[in-house]
């Protein structure tokens, strides 16, 4: 990777963004942290410069789902370190809950996020991408690939931006744009302490048992590695790999082991929605 790369981060200011951007600043990159939250960004572009003399850091609060936010923070870059070469759209959340009990408006706000946040952030850099042959990540998961009860927002989300990557991977080849779909599975993060509506909750105990969670910089690692050799699309952590094969290999055994979850998990996660709950990389 070139010293001169300026990466371009939504979702930054926490879990797996907060740590892919300490990642590249290890190697010397430029940094735009967007996210929401101010005071977290400020911290990290700080802490980013600390980690490399040749690192600096921008802190731009965006909100996904606000067009003029993200069209402002690829004009901040540009303004700052003359251009925009590397774009994560990381930012997202879950929405949880049987669909009887969910609304449309918990659909809406799930995919106004983790859909159309993807989309604005592309259309918001896509003229810099291609002017600097640059790349295009988007964070998908695991459930890109499977469905569990209680998950179907979540899911759904990221099985559409799974094929938004690959009709992009298509479309920009031929400019020298890459786009790379990373699929994590479960990975220490804040994420699990986020509620239906978004808003985060750090007294929340995760219900995700920390054994089989990847360490956050070994993710950002792996993520980095992937976006830098321009992979079409890396899939990873143990577990992650093993379930996504078992559902394309020997599908009858994977939806066996989901039907005898699904009763035990559906009566765990008795979902109050403004309460927080379980959620995915």
């Amino acid at each position: 990777m070139s010293a001169s790369t300026v990466v371009l981060i939504t979702g930054a200011s926490a879990g797996i963004g907060a740590y892919v951007a300490k990642e590249y600043a290890t190697r010397g990159a430029k940094l735009i942290l967007t996210a929401r939250r101010k005071k977290r960004l400020e911290e990290l572009a700080a802490e980013c410069e600390r980690l490399s003399p040749k690192c600096e850091a921008i802190a731009v609060p965006v909100d996904v789902t606000k067009e003029d936010d993200l069209t402002e923070a690829v004009a901040a870059g540009v303004e700052k370190f003359g251009k925009v070469d590397c774009v994560i759209a990381n930012a997202g959340f879950s929405v949880l809950g049987e669909v009887e009990n969910l609304t449309i408006a918990d659909y809406e706000r799930q995919f106004d996020t983790n859909i159309y946040g993807v989309l604005r952030t592309f259309y918001a850099a896509i003229k810099q991408l291609k002017k600097y042959k640059g790349r295009f990540v988007i964070v998908g998961s695991v459930n890109s690939y499977i469905t569990l009860p209680t998950a179907s927002p979540y899911c759904m989300s990221k099985f559409a931006v799974r094929a938004l990557a690959e009709a992009l991977y298509s479309e920009l080849k031929s400019h020298g744009v890459s786009t790379t779909l990373v699929c994590p599975g479960f990975v220490d993060s804040e994420i699990r302490q986020v509620d239906n509506s978004g808003t985060h909750h750090p007294e929340a105990k995760d219900l995700v048992p920390a054994w089989i969670c990847m360490p956050t910089d070994v993710a950002a690692r792996k993520i980095v590695r992937a976006v830098e050799a321009r992979k079409r699309e890396y899939v990873f952590t143990g577990h992650g790999k093993f379930f996504v094969a078992l559902r394309q290999q020997a599908n009858w055994i994977f939806q066996l082991l989901i039907a005898l979850f699904a009763s035990r998990l559906i009566k765990r996660r008795e979902i109050d929605k403004s309460l927080p709950h379980m959620e995915r990389g």
